[in-house]
């Protein structure tokens, strides 16, 4: 049998008056989505246990088959492992944001979306004035970096995400426990190298917000976590352009699939997207594909990106993965966001998500379009997230 995932990151919104009260979702033309809602199982599901933050970490985790609950250790980590950065035994790693401040307000928690280059330019730069045998800086795509840092002592640090204060005085947010210090120090440290420095001089002169703060949050060790063929019986694979998610890949033993063209943001290649998932399904047993175009729409507060990027879904990669699906005696297939990003709010929030489930033996109909508000209707819900990877491999009942 043949299994697929596909994750339109920050899918699931809330009413927008642009668009006359409806959801990008009801808006967007989606025939695929729609008709696999109708022709199968169609619900909501909880992907942000009770008590936990509504990141793509948690809710990723879920999707991907584990109980953050048990095995969630940091969000940092599971970054940290797809720059090829393994923790050692007291050893933390904490997301290391290059964001746009002025004065003490956070104006933009992806510095205008640095390049991936230039961004390089800066951590080193970063490594280079602030690095020592304790803490070390690691680039990695646009504006998501990794610092580590050998202290233990850091372990129960509380930190903030910043794109959840964004217009806010980030002094008010500023880590909190013990070692917080060390933070607070280096964020305000890498203020002066960084505004000062050539990269930034030369956005500001073409008009770009300059990358001129870090901000360090999402620490913790290294997670344990099964391996998904242990786990689960079948060999998987990951296509994502967001180490996050690649880095649960590793640590449960998944293939990563690297797609040329995939940013992470609405330039990605959609199409390509679906062309590697269609192959990865000649060998592998289940291919998880996520998209993170959505989720950027959703925290620029861009409602029309939203919608372009949920057709692009459909078309390129919804269309192509299920018609591949279907030249097989026996399949399954999960569409779900990992978690809602509305308009109006430009961050995550903990509402259960939309899903459909799909397959060869998967008789009930809803009958219905697929949105957030036909979902709820069909009372169809599942409580806890972490589930849903086990009736895909296992079967619906």
């Amino acid at each position: 049998m043949k299994f697929a995932v596909i994750v339109p990151d920050g899918l699931g919104d809330w009413p927008v008056a642009e668009i006359g009260q409806k959801t990008p979702l009801e808006v967007a033309k989606v025939p695929h989505l729609h008709d696999l809602a109708r022709k199968f199982i169609m619900g909501t599901v909880r992907t942000v246990p009770h008590g936990m933050q509504p990141g793509s970490d948690i809710c990723g985790l879920c999707l991907m088959g584990y109980d953050p609950t048990i095995c969630y250790s940091g969000r940092a980590p599971l970054e940290a492992a797809n720059l090829g950065l393994m923790l050692e035994p007291g050893e933390l790693a904490f997301r290391c944001n290059l964001v746009n401040v002025e004065n003490d307000v956070m104006v933009d928690y992806s510095a205008g979306h640095v390049s991936t280059d230039e961004a390089r330019i800066l951590i080193e730069a970063l490594q280079k004035e602030l690095g020592t045998a304790k803490v070390s800086f690691h680039p990695g795509k646009m504006y998501r970096h990794i610092m580590l840092v050998k202290d233990s002592t850091l372990k129960n640090v509380q930190t903030d995400q910043p794109h959840d204060f964004m217009g806010e005085s980030f002094e008010k947010h500023w880590p909190q426990g013990r070692g917080s210090e060390l933070l607070i120090e280096l964020t305000r440290k890498s203020r002066p190298i960084l505004e000062n420095h050539p990269v930034n001089e030369k956005r500001a002169h073409d008009g770009h917000r300059q990358a001129n703060m870090i901000w360090l949050w999402g620490g913790g060790v290294a997670p344990q976590l099964e391996r998904f063929k242990d786990k689960f019986g079948v060999q998987g694979g990951v296509i994502s352009a967001v180490d996050l998610l690649n880095g649960i890949g590793r640590y449960v033993g998944w293939e990563i699939l690297t797609v040329p063209g995939a940013t992470g943001y609405f330039d990605t290649d959609y199409c390509a997207k679906g062309e590697y998932a269609v192959r990865a399904l000649d060998r592998l047993d289940l291919v998880f594909v996520h998209v993170e175009a959505t989720d950027e729409a959703g925290h620029a507060g861009f409602v029309h990106e939203k919608i372009k990027a949920i057709e692009q879904i459909d078309r390129y990669i919804v269309a192509p993965v299920v018609q591949r699906l279907k030249k097989e005696k026996e399949w399954r297939l999960v569409v779900a966001p990992d978690h809602y990003t509305p308009i109006a709010k430009k961050t995550h929030v903990s509402d259960p998500v939309p899903f459909i489930f799909a397959g060869s033996d998967v008789h009930p109909s809803s009958g219905l379009s697929f949105t957030e508000k036909a979902a709820k209707s069909t009372g169809i819900h599942l409580g806890e997230g972490y589930l849903l990877m086990s009736r895909l491999i296992r079967g619906w009942r």
